[in-house]
């Protein structure tokens, strides 16, 4: 999960060395994040569908290997047009990921252990955040940032190595088959309630990941340091929410609440945001409560799609969830950027507000009709 999207979390971490050394403006910088996310949403369905197909190994270690080129090419990348193709082949792994890893879980995992072990995984994305915010971008202050890159690159190869010879051969079609539902690229049911809502979920995250350090210097005094310090706070929250929640999401009867109660703690935690322009110490507060609710909430949706997904099918129902959460991080910093532009940040955590809101609206109406019998 770290390595398949380490290659934003460094496109981010060394922005401002990439800006300087390839003359890339900072407008393309944020759209290379529109692009990943773009191409990932793109490519997800039909990447449930190889894992399910050809299992959870194979593509595990295809996931790494295709990341380590990603990243390979972003260090050699002379300018702006192979830096973005190089961003796109990234979207790859990540419309593996979710799907490989879930597949994984549900073939090596007890069920009552699946919710815990989920969580620990979806936390391995801040942990790639982490790699990349502190280790290599100091490493790249020695080596430069082409052989932070290249360092990540060649990481990757060797985590290729680990999961071929670790991780057990795949089985074909673990867990089943239904041949007719296999062929759908269309979510159905639950996986339809989780992709919207994830859709949601995706644009709100997305618009705090990408503009909370810049609200920070812009509009709170902080310094690049502080700032930086305040999406720290936010990631190390994330990974603690994501392993305490989906450990509760491991019982079914809860589960099918937490996303609609998560999203009312993410839609405070914007709302806390906005008022930090007049309190500048609320926005601490509020990065720990993004961490804590919305962050944790992605996990969640994570576990009820392996809860919920029809037999045979687990990685394409994770691919067409993670689809619809790509695409909300696509779509959402444009939107947010529209505001900040014009410094207008507190309507735009009232958007962000919106959006966690709607995300709730979706998980509780689902919630409601499940607990109904009726058929989500």
């Amino acid at each position: 999960m770290a390595f398949s999207m380490m290659q934003l979390f460094l496109l981010g971490a060394l922005g401002p060395r990439l800006v300087d050394e390839l003359d890339v403006s900072p407008t393309l910088l944020g759209l290379t994040t529109t692009v990943g996310f773009g191409a990932a949403a793109v490519l997800s369905p039909v990447g449930g569908r190889v894992v399910d197909r050809v299992g959870p190994r194979r593509c595990l270690v295809a996931l790494l290997l295709v990341s380590a080129v990603a990243l390979a090419l972003i260090g050699s990348a002379p300018g702006a047009g192979l830096l973005l193709a190089a961003v796109a082949l990234g979207g790859l792994p990540q419309a593996l990921a979710n799907p490989a890893t879930n597949k994984a879980i549900l073939a090596t995992v007890p069920p009552e252990r699946r919710g815990s072990v989920t969580g620990m995984k979806q936390s391995g994305v801040q942990l790639g955040a982490f790699a990349a915010g502190l280790p290599l971008t100091a490493l790249a202050g020695v080596a430069g940032w082409r052989g932070a890159v290249w360092t990540a690159a060649g990481a990757a190869v060797v985590a290729a190595g680990w999961a071929a010879r670790t991780l057990p051969r795949d089985v074909p079609r673990v867990g089943g088959s239904t041949p007719g539902a296999r062929s759908s690229l269309v979510p159905r049911g639950a996986i339809a309630w989780l992709a919207a809502f994830s859709l949601l979920l995706g644009c709100g995250i997305a618009s705090v990941n990408t503009y909370l350090a810049l609200y920070g210097t812009q509009r709170l005094g902080l310094g690049p340091t502080a700032a930086g310090a305040l999406v720290a706070v936010l990631g190390v929250a994330g990974v603690a929410g994501r392993v305490g929640w989906s450990k509760v999401a491991g019982q079914p009867t809860r589960a099918v609440w937490l996303p609609g109660g998560l999203a009312a703690g993410a839609v405070g935690a914007a709302l806390l945001l906005a008022g930090a322009s007049f309190a500048h110490p609320l926005a601490w507060v509020a990065a720990v409560a993004v961490g804590v609710f919305a962050v944790a909430a992605n996990a969640v949706s994570m576990v009820l799609v392996m809860q919920r997904a029809t037999p045979g099918r687990a990685g394409q129902d994770s691919a067409l969830v993670s689809a619809g959460f790509f695409a909300g991080f696509a779509v959402g910093p444009p939107l947010f950027g529209l505001l900040a532009e014009s410094g207008r940040y507190g309507t735009g955590w009232l958007l962000v507000a919106g959006e966690f809101a709607g995300a709730g609206a979706v998980a509780v109406w689902w919630a409601v009709r499940d607990r109904g019998g009726v058929k989500p």
